[in-house]
């Protein structure tokens, strides 16, 4: 475990002074709250939290190469940092200049694959359908669907990070399934280059979630990407019990959301698939179930729904996590898991676009509070309604804390009840019209 604690203290450590000392280099690091659909922080942030996973995975590798004495693992270490270069470099350039476009940063990510395929053998060989399987065979179509497998992923985790937390929370449950079933294949290799991963994750997300002092970029969804990639090929191509459907259930939903992303851009509003939008799963989900429950032009408020985003695509990444780990050698499984979460996803998805969101996706102590309506704001009992004070369970008795000893709550007065009103109003009217 020193490892984790060795890459997380350097991640811990470069993100906190790239926070410290953000007015050096705010002029070229920043983003600006109001730069596109896809902004929902309320302060201008430095986005350039992939340098400081950068040097904690250097950290790792160094602890490595002092403790491991499989002399054949640390070198392939190496070389998959040294792979990791082009994707990292060319998002972490757009990161500074703003300039890089998406093809020239997929190219690089197809480049690193091309590397990890030189150096590392990682190629996909099989897929366990029989037609597909038959084509993989020839070495020329299996690096070729390598390299566009690898950048699509790449691609794929970078169109998922839209909130503080989302993608640390994802790359960590699957770090830890390919580390816990390297471990009972016995592979150092894919062992040490998941928990180095892991660590350097672990320090980002400190500073990460839930206030957002600073953010991936394009530099750090990027070099995760790519590393969760060539885990995911690495570990069927070096262990043929390993089910291809392992890696698939684990990314399913990066991928998911990139294929629906690509029909909905496309084939649905007419526009070209690169273009950024708002209406991905995330952002459905803040701006119906979180915004709604919070309208108002206050930056806490914003922060706050912002952090809220993330838990609920942990919860979903466990469970596919686990399941992943339950069954890394049925394909039977495995199948029929990726199938479930497919289902499970375009099923949520239409619901929330239809105004139907499910009641179990609202937390219980917001429930009264979400809908804010001119009838619920002015009515006599008003007061009684959006009650927030914390309740106390003991045995069959509940009792709420006094209010002289609570703070006081000032976001429903009615001073503020025409500022939360418009805010929620016009959210609401602009979600309707798209």
């Amino acid at each position: 475990m020193l490892i984790v604690v060795s890459g997380m203290a350097v991640a811990f450590a470069a993100c906190y002074l790239l926070v410290r000392f953000n007015k050096l280099h705010a002029h070229l690091s920043n983003d600006c709250s109001d730069a596109g659909p896809q902004k929902f922080h309320a302060m201008p942030t430095p986005r350039i939290g992939g340098l400081g996973i950068v040097l904690g995975l250097l950290a790792a590798y160094l602890y490595v190469r002092m403790s491991v004495q499989d002399v054949k693992a640390i070198d392939q270490l190496g070389l998959l940092l040294l792979a990791a270069i082009p994707a990292f470099a060319g998002g972490f350039v757009e990161d500074l200049i703003k300039r890089v476009s998406v093809t020239r940063r997929l190219i690089l990510s197809m480049v690193s694959a091309g590397i990890g395929v030189w150096l590392l053998g990682a190629v996909v060989s099989h897929l366990g359908i029989p037609p597909l399987d038959w084509l993989l065979q020839w070495p020329v179509v299996a690096v070729l669907f390598t390299l566009f497998a690898v950048g699509g992923v790449v691609n794929a985790v970078n169109i998922i990070d839209g909130f503080n937390g989302i993608v640390s929370g994802f790359s960590g449950f699957m770090l830890l399934a390919i580390a816990y079933v390297s471990f009972q294949l016995n592979d150092v290799f894919l062992l040490n280059a998941s928990l180095a991963m892991l660590g350097a994750l672990l320090g980002f997300l400190f500073w990460n979630y839930p206030h957002g002092k600073i953010f991936l970029g394009d530099g750090g969804s990027y070099l995760v990407g790519f590393w969760l990639a060539e885990m995911a090929v690495l570990i069927v191509a070096r262990h043929p019990e390993v089910s291809p459907w392992f890696a698939a259930l684990l990314l399913v939903h990066p991928v998911c959301e990139t294929l629906f992303s690509i029909y909905r851009r496309k084939f649905l509003l007419g526009k070209s698939p690169w273009q950024p939008d708002g209406l991905h799963l995330h952002t459905l989900i803040y701006r119906r179930l979180n915004h709604i429950q919070w309208a108002s032009n206050d930056p806490r408020h914003k922060v706050h729904c912002n952090s809220m985003t993330a838990p609920y695509f942990w919860l979903p990444k466990f469970a596919t996590a686990l399941l992943a780990v339950l069954f890394w050698n049925n394909h039977i499984g495995l199948f029929v898991s990726t199938l479930l979460y497919v289902v499970f996803y375009v099923w949520l998805y239409w619901r929330i676009v239809k105004f139907k969101t499910p009641r179990w996706m609202v937390k219980k102590d917001r429930r009264k509070c979400r809908a804010v309506t001119r009838e619920t704001a002015r009515a006599p009992n008003a007061e009684e309604v959006r009650d927030r004070r914390r309740v106390y369970c003991v045995g069959f008795l509940r009792f709420r804390v006094p209010r002289w000893l609570g703070k006081r709550n000032r976001r429903y007065t009615q001073a503020r009840t025409e500022e939360v009103l418009q805010v929620a109003g016009s959210s609401d009217q602009r979600e309707r019209n798209s």
